[in-house]
């Protein structure tokens, strides 16, 4: 479509605005390419202008000038996205919130800070008072604070904490509304789930405030075992062993390490299948005498590496959760992934059916969580494309044996996350976004009101209808 980007020009005078195209495609983008599929329904997308406000009044100014000219706001973070989220379907402006990166207010268990705020830093302030974030992507050195809010659902942390849906993961959010008068909406408890993983469909998120948990210099250890199973088996225990405090618990199996995980290769020997391990100092000794007991070995162990043996090594988190994939597509560009649960109290039996199918074909990668406080794990694995045909296929056979695919090929909320159309986030964008200027094209249930892909299955995020968990 066309707009009037002449007129919003005038309107933001004083903004810092880019239109070059180049930069402006390239501030359109997240990581879709990620995915075969998105690649190539994708590919040609790009916003006319972008935006650059850095105080929450130049938001509420786009944010109004924008709604006076009916051009679609497609607000980005840093894009470190996997299925276009930040991608403006519809063209129009890109809101790019990096600006507003300041960090507000520190307190015991709580931290406040803008939208655009990086991670890395937020931690990186707290932690002179013995504080951290509870929950980051693998992505946290480049991730912000408002897009992890806004398009992620948990990650590092995830297995003492569970996931952002959970309440009291996320105290608060300052929201703004899509409307001739930009309205600021201070949202709390079960409310923040109306915007949270919502794509910023129906309001942008402005400020946070997230809750803090004791940091640690966390012990970073890679366990070894010649039997995949006995990897997922030992992994889920330790994650039952709640006195033993845990910051990650991954299961990769061989070769995914051995042939991606390059600058950790000399630690990992062929056909390992291996677990990657991030525990707290105070539970070393329990870690050790836990390991042993079930037959692991300890092939990486930073702690014991000299200054030159762990130069160069990336933090372990980076060998998790999507950095897995990524570190694999730098090699062999072919490959893909899914996104994948394992419902409790079935996990293994699940993960045992389809690895033992499926696994030379999608090699298992499996993350250890609490999800509705039970442990159980999520799926990352890795596809070796061959069409997109396939692709699905593979889907439906996960799907048939009781394994929910979240599926990381398509960039809508129902399709790729919730499984149905979140009723909480639909009535809040018809209330905050009442034209269907936000982020147009990634909410089913605004652009297709009659359809309804419910379909009884687990799904990742709740809405307020305590729904949760359905299967």
């Amino acid at each position: 479509m066309a707009y009037d980007i002449a007129a919003l020009r005038t309107r933001l005078t004083g903004i810092r605005l880019e239109e070059n195209p180049a930069l402006v495609r390239q501030r359109s983008r997240d990581f879709y390419w990620y995915s075969p599929t998105l690649k190539r329904q994708l590919e040609a997308v790009t916003a006319d202008i972008v935006a650059f406000p850095t105080t929450e009044d130049e938001v509420l100014t786009v944010l109004a000038a924008c709604a006076a000219l009916a051009i679609p706001v497609t607000p980005r973070g840093a894009g470190t996205g996997n299925y276009g989220q930040a991608m403006p379907l519809a063209g129009g402006l890109v809101l790019d919130l990096s600006g507003l990166n300041r960090i507000l207010e520190i307190s015991p268990g709580r931290v406040r800070a803008q939208a655009g705020a990086l991670i890395a830093d937020i931690d990186a302030a707290c932690r002179p008072g013995g504080q951290e974030l509870r929950l980051h992507p693998s992505t946290y050195r480049t991730a912000s604070i408002g897009g992890f809010i806004a398009g992620g659902s948990g990650g590092v942390g995830s297995i003492t904490w569970g996931g952002l849906r959970d309440l009291g993961n996320i105290i608060r959010l300052k929201v703004a509304t899509m409307e001739a008068v930009p309205r600021l909406l201070d949202l709390s408890g079960e409310e923040v789930q109306k915007v949270a993983h919502a794509y910023g469909t129906n309001g942008i998120i402005l400020e946070v405030e997230m809750p803090l948990a004791p940091a640690y210099d966390w012990v970073e250890a890679i366990v070894g075992f010649d039997n995949f199973a006995r990897a997922a088996a030992y992994a889920n225990a330790l994650g039952e062993q709640d006195a033993i405090l845990k910051k990650l618990l991954s299961v990769i199996a061989a070769p995914v390490p051995q042939t991606y995980f390059l600058r950790h290769r000399a630690f990992l020997p062929d056909g390992q299948h291996i677990v990657l391990v991030m525990i707290a100092p105070m539970a070393r000794a329990a870690f050790d005498s836990f390991t042993a007991h079930w037959g692991g070995q300890l092939l990486f162990d930073l702690d014991a590496l000299g200054t030159q043996e762990a130069k160069g090594l990336p933090p372990l988190y980076e060998l998790s959760w999507n950095h897995t994939t990524l570190r694999a597509l730098r090699i062999e560009p072919a490959i893909t992934y899914l996104q994948t649960l394992y419902p409790f109290p079935n996990q293994l039996d699940l993960v045992a059916r389809i690895h033992a199918e499926l696994g030379d074909e999608v090699p298992a990668h499996l993350e250890f969580v609490r999800f509705d406080g039970k442990v159980t794990c999520f799926g990352l694995p890795l596809v070796r494309f061959s069409s997109e045909e396939r692709l699905e296929a593979i889907i439906a056979r996960h799907e048939a044996v009781g394994i929910p695919v979240f599926n990381p090929h398509r960039y809508t909320l129902e399709e790729g996350g919730m499984k149905q159309t979140d009723a909480g986030q639909l009535a809040f964008k018809r209330a905050a976004d009442p034209a269907g200027l936000l982020n147009p094209g990634k909410m089913l249930g605004w652009d297709h009101p009659d359809l309804d892909i419910a379909d009884g299955r687990t799904y990742l995020f709740a809405g307020l209808d305590g729904a949760a968990g359905a299967a």
